[in-house]
C-alpha cells in the first residue's frame, strides 16, 4: 500500500520524501505549535491522505476552515511555486468525502446520544459536579437499571431526580446517602446545560459507529467533519463529547491485532482540554483507551499548541509527530520547547531546540515510525499542501454537501419513545386515578342510602311500622267509624271512585 505523503525533508545533509506508513497508522500521533504556523493544513493533509487509501477519519473543525476538506483547491502561484519546490508530480486539486455533523444539528447532521449510553461518569463532568453530587448520579444510573426505566434525555434523567427526592428517605437505606441539597445542585447544573442547548445532544436516533466509519463506492474513505466553532466554547462539553466518543470506539470494536491500514482515524483538536481539570481516575482511564484501542485498528491524534499539553504517559504512546514552530518568549514557551527537543530521536545535523524557534509557516520538525516500528530521526521538513480549499466554504457549498449526505435521513429527524419521563408520569396518573376511585365510591354510596333511606320513610309514613300505624291503616279505620252513614257512603264511593275509575 502507498505510503501517505507528509512532506519533503529539508534538513542540509537529508532531503527526500518524508511519509508516514499505513501500517503505523494506527501508533497514534501528535501535531503540535503555536497559533498560525500550519497545523490546521497538516491535519487536512493528513486526513486527505488518510482518505484516499480508504480509512476514513473523525476531526474537529473548531476554527471552520477545516470544512474546506469538502471543496476542491484553487491553483495559485504560491502553490504552484510550493509544488514545483517539493517534485510533486501527481498532484491536482480534488474535494474529499465529507460528511459534516454538529451537536445542534445548524451545521450537519445532529449527533445525538443517549443519556444510558454517555454514563455517570463523562456526564458528571460534563455537569461539573463535586465527587458527593457525582455519587448521587450514580445512584441515578443504578436505580434506573433496577426498575427498568430508559434514560435517554435529559427529561428521563430529571424524572428519576423527581422520583429519588420524593424517594429519597427508602433509597438512601437501600443505596446510600442522598441529601436534597446534592439533588438540587444537579437539578440546577441540568438547567444551565439545557440553557446552553446542549440537551439537543441527548437522545434518539442515537450515532450509530458505523456511520463514522464509511467509505465511499470508489474506495476512499469519508471525512467527517464536527462543526465546532461554538462548541469550543464550552470546554467540558467539547472534551467530554470527544472523549465518550473515543470511549465507545474502545469498547464496541472487535480486537483486531496488526492491520495494513487503520479502521478509523481520530483527531483530537485542542486536546488539552481533555486533560485539563480531569481527576486522576479520568486520565487513567484516557491512558488506558489510547493505548489499547491501537490493536482495535483506531488510531488517535492528538493536536495542540504544546506537546506538554498531553500528559507524559499519553504523550509516549505518540508514534508519529509533527511539530510546528513554538516561540519562547515565556519560560512556559521555554519549557515547551525543551519538552519537544526531548521527545524526538536526535538528528546529528538538527539542533533540535533552535530548529524549532526557527520553523517558517508551513515547515515543522517530523518524525514517523519506519519498518518494525522504529521512530525515524527527526527532520525539518516542508509539509505538503492539501488538494482541498485551504480555508473556510459558504453556506451554500455547505448545504450541497449535506444534501448528497448518505446518512442525513436517519439522523436529521428525532425520535421521542417512551422512556422513564413517560414511564413515571403514567405510573404517577394511574395512582391519581386510584385515589380518586374510592371518593368516587363512598360518594356514590351515600347518594344510594339518602336515596333508599327517603323512599323507606314514604313507605312507612303510608304503610305503617310496627310501633306505628300509617296514613292508610288511619283513613281506614276512620272510614270503618262512618260507614253507616249516607255521607260516609259517598266520601267512600269519591275516594275509591277516584282510584278504581267508579262512578260517584
Amino acid at each position: 500500500m502507498d505510503p501517505i505523503f507528509v512532506g519533503k525533508a529539508i534538513t542540509t545533509e537529508t532531503s527526500g520524501n518524508v511519509v508516514l506508513l499505513p501500517k503505523y497508522g494506527n501508533r497514534h500521533g501528535l501535531v503540535a505549535g503555536a497559533t498560525g504556523t500550519g497545523k490546521t493544513v497538516t491535519l487536512m493533509t493528513l486526513a486527505e491522505g488518510f482518505s484516499r487509501i480508504g480509512v476514513p477519519v473523525f476531526l474537529a473543525d473548531v476554527k471552520g476552515d477545516v470544512a474546506g476538506l469538502a471543496v476542491p483547491g484553487t491553483t495559485s502561484e504560491k502553490l504552484q511555486a510550493r509544488i514545483d519546490q517539493m517534485g510533486i508530480s501527481d498532484y491536482r486539486n480534488e474535494a474529499a468525502p465529507v460528511v459534516f455533523w454538529d451537536l445542534w444539528g445548524k451545521s450537519g447532521h445532529p449527533v445525538r446520544t443517549t443519556v444510558s449510553e454517555m454514563g455517570p461518569t463523562l456526564l458528571g463532568r460534563i455537569l461539573e459536579l463535586n465527587d458527593t453530587q457525582g455519587g448521587v448520579l450514580d445512584i441515578v444510573f443504578k436505580l434506573a437499571d433496577d426498575r427498568g426505566l430508559l434514560l435517554l434525555d435529559l427529561e428521563d434523567l430529571r424524572a428519576l431526580l423527581g422520583l429519588i427526592a420524593d424517594e429519597r428517605k427508602d433509597i438512601s437505606t437501600s443505596y446510600g446517602l442522598v441529601s436534597a441539597p446534592s439533588i438540587g445542585a444537579i437539578q440546577r447544573a441540568l438547567l444551565r446545560l439545557e440553557a446552553e442547548g446542549a440537551d439537543m445532544f441527548f437522545g434518539e436516533p442515537a450515532l450509530e459507529l458505523a456511520d463514522l466509519m464509511r467509505t465511499t463506492p470508489d474506495g476512499r474513505g469519508v471525512v467527517n467533519i464536527l462543526a465546532a466553532d461554538q462548541l469550543i466554547l464550552k470546554p467540558r462539553l467539547y472534551s467530554s463529547f470527544l472523549l465518550w466518543l473515543l470511549s465507545e470506539l474502545f469498547e464496541n470494536l472487535p480486537e483486531v491485532g496488526d492491520l495494513d491500514k487503520p479502521k478509523l482515524v481520530f483527531v483530537f483538536d485542542e486536546a488539552h482540554l481533555l486533560f485539563d481539570d480531569a481527576p486522576a481516575a479520568l486520565q487513567q482511564r484516557i491512558e488506558q483507551v489510547v493505548r489499547l484501542i491501537r490493536s482495535k485498528g483506531v488510531g488517535v491524534y492528538f493536536c495542540s499548541q504544546f506537546p506538554d499539553d498531553v500528559p507524559a504517559n499519553v504523550l509516549g504512546q505518540l508514534g508519529n509527530r509533527v511539530q510546528h514552530a513554538l516561540r519562547a518568549y515565556t519560560p512556559r514557551d521555554q519549557k515547551a520547547v525543551k519538552t519537544a527537543a526531548e521527545t524526538f530521536v536526535s538528528n546529528p545535523g538538527l539542533d533540535v531546540a533552535q530548529a524549532i524557534g526557527q520553523l517558517g509557516t508551513g515547515e515543522a520538525l517530523v518524525s514517523m515510525l519506519l519498518d518494525k516500528g522504529v521512530p525515524m530521526p527527526v527532520e525539518k521538513t516542508l509539509i505538503a499542501p492539501p488538494r482541498c480549499r485551504m480555508g473556510a466554504i459558504t453556506d451554500a457549498e455547505r448545504m450541497q454537501v449535506r444534501a448528497g449526505s448518505p446518512v442525513g435521513m436517519k439522523y436529521d429527524t428525532r425520535i421521542d419513545r417512551d422512556s422513564a419521563a413517560e414511564l413515571l408520569a403514567q405510573k404517577a396518573e394511574a395512582k391519581a386515578v386510584q385515589a380518586q376511585a374510592p371518593a368516587a365510591k363512598t360518594a356514590d354510596n351515600e347518594a344510594a342510602e339518602n336515596s333508599n333511606g327517603f323512599g323507606q320513610t314514604v313507605k312507612d309514613a303510608l304503610f305503617g311500622t310496627k310501633r306505628r300505624q300509617g296514613m292508610i291503616e288511619t283513613m281506614a279505620k276512620q272510614t270503618a267509624r262512618t260507614v253507616g252513614s249516607q255521607v260516609g257512603r259517598q266520601i267512600l264511593r269519591g275516594l275509591l271512585g277516584g282510584i278504581f275509575g267508579g262512578k260517584r
